[in-house]
């Protein structure tokens, strides 16, 4: 009597190991496939759930049914009616490695894909993100479509119009305008965008003015399948822009089945100015202070000198006025003191007229900031942060005084804030890699530059300045300094700041070179900043404390850098009473010491010892 064959030799013979192989190869496959291509061909997001689920109950089916049946010449046949000798088990199983071997070869495929194309560029984080929220919306810069294709500034104006609408509806996440626009302006794919600014939506649009006659058409679009969910095109003119704008919010709002709440018995556009003219003005001013750059700032200022003369009521045009008047001599040759004083009465004006306005308080505190009115400064700022927690451009600005005080981690705190809805904001990243470098993170710091096209921009020069000295590149290392420094309000030559970098770092003959030139341009707001580097801290302080430049931000952030010449300033005994007189020591006393600096009493009372 021969012996009963045990359970897993059975299993063996009936191929039923195999027919499992087979089939969790294939529902993988199917898995994968379903869940990269079912936004494309519109399936809906439970497809993948429900298949897998039903791949869950059909496995035990599908192995009674490889023990039961076997495939012979003759078709189907159940396996107890196969004598032994005819049974083709064996080359049946062969042919089900092949099919094995097949499947899973198309399911690493589809895996690969997934990993290397579909993510590839796919947004800013490490990781897969959280489930993105359904009521979530990245607003576009509208097209121009005017007959002169002339009124960029005010088609983009509008969209930022719109957004800052949107905010105000607390159920609805919207993501910040320089990360928003920064997507459209390279034309990404709205997968790409809805994965980095984590949003189920995106708000395109165009604007065609003619004379006062204005259209706005807007589309709404869902990210992670391009389906349009809603269009539109409002007609209207500039004497009723902030009812067109109105009614195109509203209508975002119900098509998203956002509740408004508190604000839904408000205008989510509140009419800022009864002058279509001016409000034309300070559309185009608005987009011009954003960048900065070149001749932007003095056409905006004109502008808005244009818009408060015409409405002198209009708060916002007051406002952005003090903003653009505080940064001014950063970026143009000017007088700090007449930008000082024209910003403050800006920002004095804007506040009588609207005592909520967040950034009229931001401008003041950077005024005194810039002034060296360190506790001054603190008071604004706290002001602005209380009316506006989630403003990108206030948290900047507070994140720059704290960072400038040597208070690191509250800085990258503020950072890490305003980086949750605007997280390709070039400005926020620019700080965060600066205070990761500051933290011995290079790693982190030279990641933070290479996105958004952070690393192409002046700032990003200045971190990458850091990097490659760092590891010994000093020829690049002084090319990124020189290409930095000279869109930053310095008036010496590239050249000249070339050799006055390679002095920072070579030997005492090319640091008294650099030091010469230097010597001739110490009337320059970037001199005191280039003392330091250079190793003379004392010539820096002094230079700087009897100077006028408002540069604070700028020379305050290079006394806490890891490099030895920072080390050797933050030690250098003319610190301490340069600190003192400044008021740097009365601010940490009050709002809390730099994380490299604490009080040292035993050599005093006004003593402290820095790492």
């Amino acid at each position: 009597m021969s012996a009963r064959p045990s359970l897993i030799s059975e299993l063996k013979r009936r191929n039923v190991w195999r027919a499992a192989m087979l089939y969790a190869g294939t529902v993988w496959a199917f898995g994968q496939g379903l869940s990269q291509f079912s936004p494309a061909v519109g399936l809906p997001d439970w497809a993948t759930r429900w298949f897998l689920i039903a791949a869950a109950i059909g496995f035990p089916f599908w192995i009674a049914f490889a023990w039961f049946y076997e495939f012979t010449p003759e078709g189907l046949r159940r396996e107890s009616e196969i004598a032994a000798g005819d049974s083709i088990a064996h080359a049946t199983g062969r042919k089900l490695d092949k099919w094995i071997i097949g499947v899973l070869l198309v399911a690493v495929v589809l895996l690969l894909t997934n990993t290397f194309v579909w993510r590839k560029g796919a947004g800013l984080g490490d990781g897969p993100g959280p489930i993105v929220p359904a009521k979530s919306i990245a607003v576009l810069p509208f097209e121009d479509l005017s007959p002169a294709h002339d009124h960029g500034y005010f088609s983009a104006g509008m969209a930022e119009e719109l957004l800052n609408a949107l905010a105000r509806v607390q159920d609805l996440r919207v993501a910040g305008r320089a990360s928003s626009f920064y997507y459209g302006d390279h034309n990404a794919d709205l997968r790409t965008i809805g994965k980095a600014l984590d949003v189920a939506n995106v708000l395109e649009g165009s604007v065609r003015t003619q004379g006062q006659a204005v259209r706005i058409s807007v589309q709404l679009i869902r990210t992670r399948d391009g389906f349009e969910a809603w269009s539109q095109s409002y007609d209207g003119n500039l004497d009723n822009i902030f009812d067109l704008q109105e009614r195109i919010a509203r209508a975002i709002t119900e098509h998203l089945k956002v509740v408004l709440g508190d604000v839904g018995n408000t205008r989510l556009v509140p009419v800022a100015t009864r002058s279509a003219d001016a409000y034309a003005d300070f559309v185009t001013a608005q987009e011009l202070v954003n960048r900065r750059v070149g001749d932007s700032l003095p056409r905006a200022i004109a502008l808005l000198q244009q818009a408060t003369a015409l409405d002198p009521g209009f708060a916002r045009a007051w406002s952005k006025l003090a903003v653009a008047n505080a940064v001014l001599p950063q970026y143009v040759a000017g007088d700090w003191n007449a930008s000082w004083k024209t910003s403050d009465d800006a920002a004095h004006r804007a506040l009588a007229l609207d005592p909520g306005d967040a950034e009229a308080y931001a401008a003041l505190s950077y005024n005194q900031f810039s002034q060296r009115h360190y506790t001054a400064m603190v008071e604004p700022m706290q002001r602005a942060l209380k009316l506006a927690p989630e403003n990108s451009a206030v948290n900047y600005w507070a994140a720059n005084e704290f960072a400038a005080m040597g208070r690191t981690r509250t800085a990258e705190a503020r950072i890490d804030a305003a980086l949750v809805d605007d997280p390709a904001n070039p400005l926020l990243l620019f700080y965060k890699s600066m205070l990761r470098w500051r933290e011995g993170d290079q790693a982190g710091a030279l990641a933070y530059v290479h996105r958004a096209g952070v690393a192409d921009s002046a700032f990003g020069a200045l971190m990458l300045e850091f990097y490659d000295a760092a590891h010994g590149d000093v020829q690049a290392s002084a090319r990124d300094f020189a290409s930095s420094t000279s869109e930053m309000g310095t008036k010496i030559s590239r050249a000249d700041l070339q050799e006055i970098y390679r002095g920072t770092y070579g030997d005492a003959a090319q640091r008294q070179a650099a030091l010469q030139i230097v010597a001739t341009h110490a009337d320059d707001n970037w001199a005191p900043t280039m003392l330091l580097q250079l190793g003379a801290p004392a010539r820096s302080f002094d230079l700087y404390e009897h100077g006028h430049s408002g540069l604070s931000d700028a020379y305050l952030n290079w006394l806490w850098q890891p490099e030895p010449w920072s080390r050797q300033a933050r030690r250098d005994p003319a610190f301490q009473g340069f600190a003192q007189r400044l008021g740097m020591l009365a601010y940490w006393k009050q709002y809390g010491w730099p994380e490299l600096c604490k009080p040292a009493p035993a050599r005093g009372a006004e003593a402290f010892a820095c790492s």
